[in-house]
């Protein structure tokens, strides 16, 4: 299915990072948000880590909510029939290319700043302009790939 600027848009896409909380959330809203029901979208980490309250509080405040979101592992897939998997970490995107060497699938990697890196060095609204940061990065990113208009409605 062809999105607007003449892309292909893939059936199915999965979003890794290391732990599902912050960036392959993130950058899954976006692509739900921006494709609509026009594609699935899933996201997972390679390990499952907690709720992110300032990844939920930098999307709300582009109107998307990711408060529901429960992290889950690459392993925990049900469904494993994905045409594109997109990476954000060294480790997601070393785990994906190790599950997918028997697959047609897709790998592609998008280095992404972890934000949870500065909790404890940096002060609150520090911390939550890099998580816009990643959050603004991926909105363009996804945008461009996947050929996609919107944008954020800060």
């Amino acid at each position: 299915m062809a999105g607007e600027g003449g892309h292909d848009l893939p059936g199915a896409v999965l979003f890794a990072c290391t732990m599902n909380s912050v960036r392959s959330p993130m950058a899954a809203a976006i692509l739900r948000h921006l494709a609509g029901r026009r594609l699935y979208v899933e996201s997972a980490g390679v390990r499952a880590g907690g709720s992110d309250a300032f990844a939920v509080a930098a999307m709300e405040e582009i109107g998307i909510d990711i408060s529901r979101h429960t992290p889950h592992t690459l392993r925990d897939l049900y469904d494993t029939s994905f045409d594109l998997i997109v990476t954000l970490s060294p480790e997601a995107h070393h785990q994906a290319l190790e599950l997918t060497r028997t697959m047609a699938v897709e790998v592609e990697y998008w280095p992404t700043f972890d934000a949870t890196m500065l909790i404890g060095h940096a002060s609150r609204e520090q911390i939550l302009q890099a998580y816009r940061d990643v959050r603004d990065q991926l909105f363009s990113r996804i945008k461009q790939r996947f050929g996609l208009e919107g944008g954020p409605t800060v």
